[in-house]
């Protein structure tokens, strides 16, 4: 009997917003590290916990409990923001278990400036990006001439490098926009600064993990975005620029796969998502109204209105394939109430024939139709009363939601290890699945 891994990996196996933040703040609690992997601050998570409502774009959720948390290398950090959420724990009196990456790329103002130009340009191929800096900033690390964390708590290293990279990035900016100039000296002052603020926090986390990780802890890897937006994987160009599944965890860490225990994939109870491109199963009506009320969706870093529709299973299953999923979660199930019916995609068709495989190029899939099923809806409840049910755990969930959750688990072949009914994190229900220290032949 070989002994598996106590690590457990968290990702959304769709468009993102999955209710990641609030499930890897669940599975904190029994944890003693919580490791970002991969994005940006272009990726924002919300966890409800005894009435208070933390939002987050850098900080990994494990970081309301105390718990320690890793901003990892495969992460691109903007130091302004990563600061202000340290001083909101600060304020709020929680301690800070913090460890940085000393190989994680900084985003710089010019960055930010890029990001909006270039998105401008793309036409019909626009990623529908949240500005941030995050794609630019992943270019230059590709380009090897990007500034890591190491030089930015270096001011000698970090000058030679800022004035040369701003020198080039002011020249492509102009081309854009001619009139476009901003004080390198200044940001050089002001990104001297937040390097010494940040120091004391920044490690080899590579090295960190491994020896935590051969100790015996208990680690938890919270990827952002979801599969769906995965630059290798996802619905390309309309993604994000990093790894957004658990193929990113091994080169957004340096943990190698041997040391990667559980794949845990979260899934909403339909699909939502910000940005272009193709949402095969995309609502319109009074219905996407409804769902979008009561599953609040919203975006955390834009507060742009998501779009939604019914779930998509044909595209999870591809997620699942690619990813080695052993179980998973499902949110937001009371986001559905008062629904009748449910519609389940189950399939696409193209010129009329059905597929084998989710086709991957939104070329493809822009000339998709989806294949429904149809199921029978629940009835509205009142957050108090899904909290009760959530405390009876499963069998007092409404007859029609089960059957619903049956067909998902059967067509998907993969078990349901937690379920979640609203938002807080008592609001879940655990199925007993264990997750750690398991054991396999």
């Amino acid at each position: 009997m070989e002994k598996m891994q106590n690590t457990v990996c968290v990702f959304g196996l769709s468009y993102g917003d999955e209710g990641k933040g609030k499930i890897t703040d669940y599975l904190a609690q029994n944890s003693d590290i919580v490791v970002r992997f991969n994005g940006g601050n272009n990726a924002g998570h919300t966890i409800n916990a005894n009435g208070i409502k933390y939002k987050f774009k850098l900080m990994p959720s494990g970081a309301v409990l105390e718990k320690e948390v890793v901003i990892a290398n495969g992460v691109v950090i903007d130091p302004k923001v990563l600061l202000d959420e340290i001083e909101i724990l600060k304020k709020l009196n929680k301690k800070i278990n913090l460890k940085i990456s000393s190989t994680a790329h900084v985003i710089f103002p010019f960055h930010i400036k890029l990001d909006g130009l270039q998105e401008d340009k793309k036409g019909k191929y626009k990623a529908g990006t949240t500005k941030r800096g995050i794609g630019p900033t992943y270019s230059d690390k590709a380009a090897r001439w990007g500034i890591r964390v190491f030089d930015l708590i270096r001011p000698e290293l970090l000058k030679i490098k800022l004035y040369n990279l701003y020198n080039v990035k002011k020249n492509l900016i102009n081309v854009y926009d001619p009139d476009w100039d901003i004080d390198v000296s200044q940001i050089y002052d002001d990104y001297v600064e937040y390097g010494k603020i940040l120091k004391p926090y920044v490690i080899d986390t590579a090295y960190y993990l491994n020896k935590a990780i051969d100790s015996g802890k208990k680690v938890v890897f919270e990827g952002a975005q979801g599969n769906l937006l995965c630059i290798d994987h996802g619905l390309y160009p309309h993604g994000t620029s990093s790894n957004a599944n658990a193929l990113g965890i091994s080169g957004g860490t340096g943990v190698p796969p041997k040391k990667i225990g559980k794949i845990i994939g979260i899934i909403k109870a339909y699909t939502s998502r910000v940005g272009e491109g193709k949402l095969t199963t995309e609502l319109f009506d009074d219905t996407a109204t409804q769902i979008r009320e009561q599953g609040h969706e919203y975006g955390t870093v834009t507060g742009r209105p998501r779009r939604v529709g019914w779930i998509d299973l044909f595209s999870l299953k591809y997620g699942i394939m690619i990813n080695g999923v052993d179980k998973i979660v499902i949110t937001l199930l009371d986001a559905l109430e008062g629904i009748n019916p449910i519609k389940m995609c189950v399939g696409y068709t193209h010129n009329g024939k059905e597929l084998d495989s989710w086709p991957i190029h939104p070329e493809v899939i822009e000339e998709c139709n989806p294949i429904y099923e149809e199921f029978e809806g629940w009835e509205s409840r009142t957050s108090e009363e899904w909290s009760k049910i959530a405390s009876k755990g499963y069998e007092a969930l409404p007859k029609t939601m089960k059957i619903y959750l049956d067909a998902i688990k059967e067509k998907l072949q993969t078990e349901i290890a937690i379920i979640s009914i609203g938002p807080d994190r008592n609001d879940t229900i655990d199925l007993g699945t264990l997750l750690w220290g398991e054991y396999s032949e």
